[in-house]
């Protein structure tokens, strides 16, 4: 049976629990235990695929085809434990579920009410996989005094109760701010959120609290007193400059010992940390610098794209370099010249996206990437940006376009390289799920399929294997009706579903490193096992920085 940690937050949003929650998983293993982390979200939507990434950042996606809080990366990114569709709910599919229980007559005609029928169905979200792992580490979304965090709140508070004593734990994330009038760190915002927290019944037992400034010991007394926890398990989180420093950061702190102090076990395994301490090595002296520039549609938020970003420095890593991620507007495009604004890179990368806004600009980016003899690494709609680009400028179809944007814009004289194929799935849990409601109801590939790479192409090379499983997010592919045709320009078709019915993969024989993959291998990159595709195309970046 798994020891239960329970991660909440308090005083203002996007402290970094998900990260906290990761480098926990991290050292928990480092001691040698077995972990899985989960998110429990607030919001109402049923799905995060159908949330704006200008409001939600990136959808992660798992094997077995849920969409999910970009939080699931960073739990991947620091375990390697790959996440399942049982580690991610919202609030919305909570209930979700509760109402559909009840058309069918499961509660046989109870009134329905949040107690006990949605906390009873959060407890039994937690349980899922309980007796897999020694520890389950649930993050609880929000912070503390949210309306609509209260029912995962009550449901933790009930589910520890229920418990046999000793099995859950519970750690608390704040923030202590800097007054810089008075020189002081201001230890109330944490009490209030502690009483607030208290007033539910929940009691923390670990304190972590985000700072810009070093705790002193007086406040760190102070906060255990008033708050009613032990000094030692009152853990500084201070600002860092790599988010992969924080395993060894939080290790100095004490928090690993906190949470087995709190369980009680003793001795306490040595924990084996020389996996974290190569990767911070590799951050903090890196050998040189690389400037990519990632061409989207989402480049107001940068986390729209957080598993890109973060796999381009994994491949920095691999390489021994710092990768200078720099945000390009894909229209800006679309008025003004590439070249303006791509030269002086050393590689483009083109990730993907939904509707056609943006997408002549990433075309563009695409052409400057084939014609300047730049690494290219065009991802999902990224690659079927560089299909259309070949299709237009170099297999003469100067209308190849998208069912996706005869849709939106109704101009039915695009021939649709690109479109929606009536091919199932190959194999695996890798499938077409509608997606929303209404409007936005519509099917999309999602999860893990198999796939064959050409014999001898350079993504075979890379890879090192001709046989592959990667996660894929996508309504649309490329129409195979042109496969011919763009072959005979120059286009190899490098990859293909195990079936080989549906590209997954194109590159330019004759281009030092251009490539576009339908999936997504970002999602599976990590920085102590950088994903081979971004490992390459920055090795390919460094061949470029030489020349330019």
């Amino acid at each position: 049976m798994a020891r239960f940690i329970f991660i909440t937050g308090g005083v203002v949003s996007s402290l970094g629990k998900g990260l906290a929650s990761a480098a926990l998983g991290a050292l928990l293993q480092a001691r040698g235990y077995s972990v899985r982390l989960r998110k429990l979200d607030p919001y109402l939507n049923v799905n995060p695929g159908t949330m704006s990434p200008f409001e939600h950042g990136e959808v992660f996606v798992t094997d077995d085809g849920a969409e999910t809080d970009l939080d699931l990366g960073h739990y991947e990114r620091f375990t390697g434990v790959a996440a399942r569709r049982s580690d991610s709910i919202s609030a919305g599919r909570i209930y979700s579920n509760v109402l559909e229980k009840e058309r069918r007559g499961a509660y046989l005609g109870k009134t329905i009410q949040v107690i006990p029928h949605v906390t009873d169905e959060i407890k039994e979200f937690i349980r899922i996989g309980a007796d897999e792992v020694d520890f389950m580490l649930c993050e609880i979304g929000g912070t503390v005094g949210d309306i609509e965090g209260l029912p995962f709140l009550e449901a933790i508070r009930q589910f520890s109760q229920e418990q046999p004593r000793g099995q859950c734990t519970f750690m608390h994330l704040t923030l202590l701010p800097y007054i810089k009038a008075s020189g002081e760190l201001k230890t109330k915002p944490t009490q209030h959120s502690v009483k607030e927290l208290r007033s539910i019944g929940l009691a923390p037992d670990i304190l972590v609290c985000r700072s810009e400034q070093t705790i002193p010991a007086k406040e760190r007394e102070k906060l255990a007193l008033f708050c009613n926890v032990r000094p030692d398990a009152v853990i500084a989180a201070h600002d860092l400059k790599s988010i992969y420093e924080a395993p060894l950061a939080y290790h100095r702190e004490g928090l690993d010992q906190a949470v087995l102090d709190a369980f009680r076990i003793t001795p306490a395994p040595r924990p084996q940390l020389d996996r974290w301490r190569d990767v911070a090595e590799r951050v903090e002296h890196p050998e040189g610098t690389v400037r990519v520039a990632i061409v989207g549609k989402y480049v107001q938020l940068e986390d729209a794209y957080k598993s890109i970003a973060e796999a381009l420095i994994h491949g920095g890593m691999a390489n021994r370099v710092r990768v200078q991620i720099e945000w390009v507007e894909a229209e800006l495009f679309e008025r003004e010249d590439p070249a303006a604004h791509l030269s002086g890179f050393h590689a483009i990368l083109v990730p993907g996206g939904f509707g056609e806004r943006g997408t002549e600009g990433k075309i563009k980016a695409a052409q400057f990437a084939r014609e300047r003899k730049l690494p290219y690494l065009g991802i999902s709609l990224g690659m079927q940006m560089a299909v259309l680009e070949a299709a237009r400028n170099v297999a003469g179809l100067p209308t190849a376009g998208s069912e996706e944007f005869i849709r939106e814009s109704g101009n039915t004289r695009i021939e649709a390289v690109i479109h929606r194929s009536a091919h199932g799935p190959a194999d695996g849990p890798c499938g077409d799920a509608a997606e929303g409601s209404g409007e936005f109801a519509e099917a999309i590939r999602l999860g893990e399929s198999e796939a064959v790479l050409a014999a001898g192409s350079k993504v075979a090379e890379i890879y090192g294997t001709e046989h592959i499983s990667e996660r894929h997010r996508h309504r649309y592919e490329v129409n195979t009706a042109y496969r011919e045709r763009l072959e005979q320009a120059g286009l190899r078709f490098s990859g293909m579903s195990a079936d080989d019915q549906l590209p997954v993969a194109v590159e330019w024989a004759d281009h030092p490193w251009f490539i576009g993959v339908q999936f997504h291998p970002e999602l599976k990159s990590k920085p102590f096992a950088p994903h081979p595709l971004f490992a390459d195309f920055v090795r390919a970046a460094i061949a470029a920085s030489r020349l330019v």
